[in-house]
């Protein structure tokens, strides 16, 4: 089984440190997760996310991993850890955001959603049911159940139509995955996605109705979409005010370090984004000191370490001189060693937050140290 432990409470906040432990290792929460949508999180090495980044888990997608490689080619390799030598947890995730984003290639009924391949153009269908028997091949260890995601802004009643289709889907894909079985020999999780957009009340109706699904843990979904930042925190007070407390809380594709350290305030236990990678292939640096935009003249004759700390979070000390370069020439080693940085620094900032939980004094932490990291320099 998939077991959750907190460790530690905030005195001022709902902030908890905890540990998840999954047949693939332990996870120490709160705990940052490094999005490797096709079976690589892009243009860092297996081991860079082992002894660079430190990651303890990371994503898979299945809508991706459906179509490529194939479910023949991950079955037959014994699942995705081993087909890509990752033999610390995975997460996968339905697919149902990245249908939620076909909007013009897709087709949502009561059944499922059949949509276009952005790839071939062939069609597929993903139902509660089988979405389910694509994660048990995949092999991730902890599965998510198939959802809507709505777009912002949504109307009050396509938001209900939406999470009630959520709650259907969630009551067929729950059944199907107390019927099967893992494929691989060890435990997989599954848990629930909340949805209702930014209306209290269905947001409210959504977190119960997944609570009461006797799961290992849940998921905040249909959140950064666009929405005020203001609401997308009131939204997650709520949440977490009526999830278990005694299980982990994952909010999803979330996001900026003050969005991170602000849910963690708010006693959230999981995220992933896919900012930190791709803000990296984009020159945009998240270091101790502020965020840094490494194609600027002003750093071309720097040859100080990237990290204005001295933080390297990279196994060799580059200058903000040297990446500046890399950059303007476009070599690829540019977009690895700022990925590295990157998912180094986020998993770096979620385990000082886990540090000042311990220590009691994180929201005093949090407010000094995000005048600080969110600045441009």
């Amino acid at each position: 089984m998939l077991e959750f432990t907190i460790v530690a409470k905030d005195k001022n906040t709902k902030a908890r440190a905890g540990i998840i432990k999954t047949a693939h290792g332990l996870i120490n929460t709160p705990i940052f997760m490094p999005v490797g949508t096709q079976g690589t999180v892009k243009a860092v090495h297996q081991r860079e996310l082992h002894d660079d980044i430190k990651a303890q888990i990371i994503l898979g997608n299945t809508y991706h991993l459906y179509l490529r490689p194939g479910l023949d080619v991950l079955e037959k390799a014994g699942g995705l850890h081993k087909f890509i030598g990752w033999n610390k947890a995975i997460l996968t995730d339905s697919g149902g955001f990245q249908v939620y984003s076909l909007t013009q290639m897709r087709k949502l009924t009561e059944q499922g959603v059949r949509f276009k391949s952005h790839i071939d153009g062939s069609y597929h269908t993903f139902t509660p049911e089988n979405n389910v028997d694509i994660q048990r091949t995949i092999g991730a260890d902890i599965m998510m159940a198939l959802d809507e995601c709505p777009p912002y802004p949504s109307t009050y009643q396509y938001a209900k139509k939406s999470m009630e289709l959520t709650h259907n889907w969630l009551k067929r894909g729950w059944k199907r995955y107390q019927q099967t079985q893992p494929k691989y020999g060890y435990y997989q999780a599954f848990f629930p996605i909340a949805q209702g957009s930014i209306f209290k009340d269905l947001r409210k109706q959504s977190t119960e109705t997944i609570a009461s699904y006797p799961a290992d843990g849940y998921a905040i979904g249909g959140l950064a979409v666009g929405e005020p930042e203001q609401t997308m925190y009131e939204i997650i007070d709520l949440s977490t005010d009526i999830l278990p407390q005694d299980k982990p809380r994952y909010l999803m594709g979330v996001g900026t370090p003050a969005n991170i350290l602000n849910a963690i305030e708010l006693g959230v236990d999981m995220f992933d984004c896919v900012m930190p990678t791709r803000n990296a292939r984009n020159a945009q640096l998240f270091t101790t000191q502020g965020i840094i935009n490494i194609k600027n003249l002003k750093w071309k004759y720097d040859f100080s370490p990237i990290d204005p700390e001295g933080i390297t979070f990279v196994d060799t000390q580059y200058t903000k001189a040297y990446l500046r370069h890399l950059v303007s020439v476009n070599e690829r080693l540019a977009a690895q060693i700022a990925s590295i940085h990157n998912l180094g620094f986020y998993l770096w900032l979620v385990r000082q937050a886990r540090n000042h939980i311990i220590k009691g004094d994180y929201k005093q932490w949090k407010d000094a140290i995000l005048q600080q990291i969110m600045q441009r320099i």
